[in-house]
């Protein structure tokens, strides 16, 4: 038997508010994960004038259960799109800034570079406060690391997504390996703070998300993120349960006493909701 959908997760996208949100990014040809991966909070976040820019196009090299992002080849990478980025940024008057991207194992790099570029506009007079981003594992490539922390991000985030025992969910990927990239942006960085995600109610014990909190705290991440994973499409792995506010104020409260500097947990938190909170 499925769950039946709560009353708590009754959110209304108001899509008269995005308009402005949507004009800017369609007029410079870019993609938002808010639209990808259909966020439920895509008209909240667009009405307050801000996105979670998807650079390096909008086709996948992975196929996750969990995820409406569509896959196959992507195209080559647009040189262009980092100044657009900024451009639109610049628009909107955008003080924190989230870049991610796609998963593109097709390139050397994995899209470090194209991240790095991004920054590196975002970085110039008149750019915003902070930069975050949102990145990919990179195959676990140290170099790749490497070149996004050099191009100096506030916040450098990548998601464990769930916990080990599902990892089944997620192709080609691997639980250790995104610990690890997290570890190595620490090494490589003290300045920056480090930010990771993980979504419930796949079939996780909340035994099992208090032990990746701990192995996130053990790696120096700084920043966490808890939300209720909400089926995006037929597709995709069911919900198999929805989880409680209540118990959403206890992850939060563990993730707090094992020294997360910043949580935020609840039905419709995602990485990069409300991410100037965070600083």
């Amino acid at each position: 038997m499925r769950p039946r959908r709560p009353a708590w997760l009754d959110k209304k996208i108001d899509f008269s508010a995005m308009h402005g949100t949507e004009h800017c990014l369609r007029d410079l040809g870019l993609h938002t994960v808010c639209h990808q991966a259909r966020c439920p909070n895509i008209s909240e976040c667009f009405s307050r004038g801000t996105a979670t820019f998807l650079i390096l196009g909008d086709t996948c090299t992975r196929n996750c259960a969990f995820c409406a992002v569509k896959h196959g080849a992507p195209l080559q990478p647009d040189t262009g799109e980092p100044a657009r980025v900024a451009e639109a940024v610049r628009r909107m008057n955008i003080r924190h800034a989230v870049i991610t991207s796609v998963t593109r194992d097709d390139l050397p790099d994995g899209g470090a570079g194209a991240f790095a570029a991004v920054i590196g506009e975002l970085r110039k007079p008149g750019g915003p406060s902070a930069v975050e981003v949102l990145v990919p594992d990179f195959r676990g490539n140290e170099a790749s690391i490497r070149t996004v922390i050099n191009a100096a991000p506030d916040i450098f985030g990548h998601n464990v997504e769930t916990v080990p025992s599902l990892y089944g969910a997620r192709v080609n990927c691997d639980y250790r390996r995104s610990l690890g990239v997290l570890e190595r942006a620490k090494h490589y960085s003290s300045a920056v703070k480090t930010k990771s995600a993980i979504m419930v109610g796949l079939g996780e014990t909340a035994a099992e998300v208090a032990a990746v909190m701990g192995d996130l705290r053990g790696v120096n991440c700084d920043y966490l993120s808890v939300g209720q994973y909400l089926r995006p499409g037929r597709g995709n792995l069911p919900v198999r349960e929805y989880v409680s506010p209540a118990q959403f104020r206890r992850y939060k409260e563990t993730a707090l006493e094992l020294g997360f500097l910043h949580a935020e947990s609840g039905p419709y938190v995602r990485s990069s909701y409300m991410a100037d909170k965070y600083r």
